[in-house]
Formats: structure tokens, C-alpha cells, sequence
């Protein structure tokens, strides 16, 4: 059973009357690597500075290994930082920037050269220790600012958005180094982003949240697969989120259509919101699947092709490996595991998962 690492207990703050984190509650586990995901001033980025010591919550505590370190300053944690923006000391050789903290801590020079040069082979940059900051490429900065925190050996690194300055290629190249990294090291890893792709390529557990709540919490594939609300549904990836009534236990209607679905418990004539993903629409030629309809829009993005789908009064996105060009009459089906059923929330309190973790 995994053993508990950080409690965060009826967390809240506020900037002014912005309140940032309700009542927040949060569990994380021992080498976990969770990331908290959502979209520009939901609240992620000030749980990692109430986490690192940065912020003080107004209200609830922070519990580490079980002991309350809501007011312990960040160089006493066991906790290191890094940021988007890596703080590195451009005036400093490499060596030095990742020795820095170990000075501080007055660790012996022999002690230091050994721990340099594990975390420079640990980030594939061996031999680096005597060169400057500004002869580096941006990847290779944001693996120093990773050694710089491992070699202090916390027991929790956070990351807030490493690699939003990286290209498209480079990040998904160091997204695989982090998993390699925290794998290797037994660290446990808190990391942040709005990035969807991020989250689900490199956690064990994601958190996704807005307006200072979690909404859904769980594996990669349960928030992809098992959307709890129609928020997550839409956040994560892309989505078809369209009215329904739910007839009966497996029988939802969708746009005056008849649809199997697998769900139950949801009552009878009950409006729900459907979830449906655009890769689990399936086109065929009119008459041949469930609901018939016309497509209006086509594009290839070069994996498969997206397109718009009028059907039922709506605008379905669909993507499939095989094109149906504009103009073209088709019909959809979705096999029924591939339709996911939700309550509507009745506030706006009720679209926030109540989750005591």
C-alpha cells in the first residue's frame, strides 16, 4: 500500500477577494508523480507555492510525513523547486550553479564534486561542469535547473510548468527524461501544467482543477476514459458534450435518437449530459449506422481527419483515418461502452467533485 507523503487539509486563499483554493484537500503518496492540471488561474501554481513554502494558506495546514509544516520557512523542507523560468545564475559555470545549494549548506568540496557530477549524468550532460549558462540551448538549461534540485536530495520536487518554454519536439523529448528521472531516483514528483498531453503522458495521478476545487481526480485513463463531470470531459482532449434523456437503465436518447449506452442508476426520463469522443464516432454510409447526417466540414491534421458532422441538429466532431469529404451523406454509430452518461449539475457548487482526500 502506498505510503502517505503530503496532506493538504481545508486549504484556502485569497489574493484580495480573489479566492484562489476552497477548502482544497489533497493526498499525495510516496514516489507518486501527480500532476494538478487546468486551465490559466484555477488555483494549481499557489497549491505548489503552499506545498514549497512560498505562499501561507489563510486557512488549513499542510502536513508533512505527518508533521504540520504550514509555517515552516522552504529551506527547511525537504522540498525543491523548479520553475518555467530555471533561476539559473548566468555569471556562474554549471558546476557552480548546481553546487549552490550544497555550499549553502556547507557540505564538504569533496562530497560536492561527487554529487555534481551523479546529477550531470543523471540529466545526460556529463562533462559539462565548466561551462556557461548562456552557451547552453534551452533544454539543456532546463536539465541543470533539474540537477541543481536533485543534487540537494529532497524527498518532493516540484515542478511548475519546466517546460512551457521548450519547442514542441524538445518537450516531449524531456517529458520522457522526467518519467526516466523520477523512475531512477524514487523521488516524488508534484507537478503543474495546463498542457492535456503533459498530464497524461507523464502521471500516475492526475488533478483536475478550476476555480481553486478539484474537479476529478485519478489515472490518466480514468479522467480521459471516465470524465466525472462535463467540465473534465471537456477539457480533457476533445469531446462531443450534447443534451440527453436517459429513457431507461443502457437507453439514452440523444438528439431524438435511440442510443445503447452502458450506464444505469440515472432514473427514467432523466436529462443527463453525454460525453461522446470524436475518435469513437464511426461513419458509414447512410442507413448503415444509427443517426444519419451530412458533413460540413473536413480536415487532415496527419495522424487522421477531423471533421464536422451535422446530425440531429448538432455539430458532431469526428475523427477517423478514413476521409468523407464535404457534401458527403453519412450515418454514425457508436458502440455503446464509447458513450458516456453524467448528471447534470444542479449548481454550480455540484460541478465541483466533493472529494475528502
Amino acid at each position: 500500500m502506498a505510503k502517505e507523503l503530503i496532506r493538504l487539509e481545508n486549504i484556502s486563499k485569497a489574493f484580495g477577494d480573489n479566492l484562489v483554493l476552497d477548502n482544497f484537500n489533497l493526498t499525495v503518496n510516496e514516489n507518486e508523480f501527480i500532476t494538478l492540471l487546468g486551465p490559466s488561474g484555477c488555483g494549481k501554481t499557489t497549491t505548489l507555492r503552499i506545498v514549497g513554502g512560498f505562499e501561507t494558506p489563510d486557512s488549513g495546514k499542510v502536513i508533512f510525513e505527518g508533521r504540520d509544516i504550514t509555517q515552516v520557512p522552504p529551506n527547511k523542507r525537504h522540498i525543491n523547486t523548479v520553475f518555467q523560468k530555471y533561476a539559473l545564475f548566468p555569471h556562474m559555470s554549471i558546476e557552480e550553479n548546481i553546487a549552490f545549494g550544497l555550499k549553502v549548506s556547507k557540505k564538504s568540496d569533496a562530497y560536492i564534486k561527487d554529487k555534481v557530477k551523479y546529477a550531470l549524468k543523471l540529466v545526460n550532460l556529463e562533462g559539462y561542469e565548466k561551462r556557461k549558462i548562456d552557451s547552453l540551448s534551452g533544454g539543456q538549461q532546463q536539465r541543470i535547473a533539474m540537477a541543481r534540485a536533485i543534487v540537494n536530495e529532497p524527498k518532493v520536487l516540484l515542478l511548475d510548468e519546466p517546460l512551457g518554454a521548450l519547442d514542441l519536439k524538445l518537450r516531449q523529448e524531456m517529458q520522457y527524461e522526467l518519467i526516466r528521472l523520477k523512475n531512477e531516483l524514487g523521488i516524488t514528483f508534484i507537478y503543474v501544467t495546463h498542457d492535456q498531453e503533459e498530464a497524461l503522458t507523464m502521471s500516475d495521478k492526475v488533478v483536475v482543477m478550476n476555480d481553486g476545487r478539484i474537479q476529478q481526480m485519478g489515472s490518466p485513463e480514468e479522467i480521459y476514459n471516465e470524465p466525472e463531470n462535463a467540465f473534465v470531459a471537456d477539457f480533457i482532449g476533445d469531446s462531443n458534450i450534447v443534451d440527453g434523456i436517459m429513457v431507461q437503465d443502457r437507453v439514452v436518447k440523444i438528439c431524438g435518437t435511440i442510443f445503447d449506452c452502458v450506464d444505469e442508476g440515472f432514473g427514467k426520463n432523466k436529462p443527463v449530459d453525454v460525453v461522446i469522443r470524436p475518435e469513437d464516432i464511426i461513419l458509414s454510409k447512410p442507413g448503415k449506422g444509427i443517426m444519419d447526417g451530412e458533413v460540413i466540414h473536413n480536415v487532415f491534421i496527419g495522424v487522421h481527419y477531423e471533421m464536422e458532422v451535422l446530425a440531429g441538429g448538432f455539430e458532431w466532431l469526428v475523427q477517423s483515418t478514413k476521409s468523407f469529404p464535404v457534401g458527403s451523406k453519412v450515418s454514425m454509430r457508436v458502440d455503446p461502452d464509447n458513450i458516456q452518461i453524467m448528471h447534470k449539475p444542479k449548481s454550480h457548487d455540484e460541478e465541483a467533485i466533493a472529494l475528502d482526500v
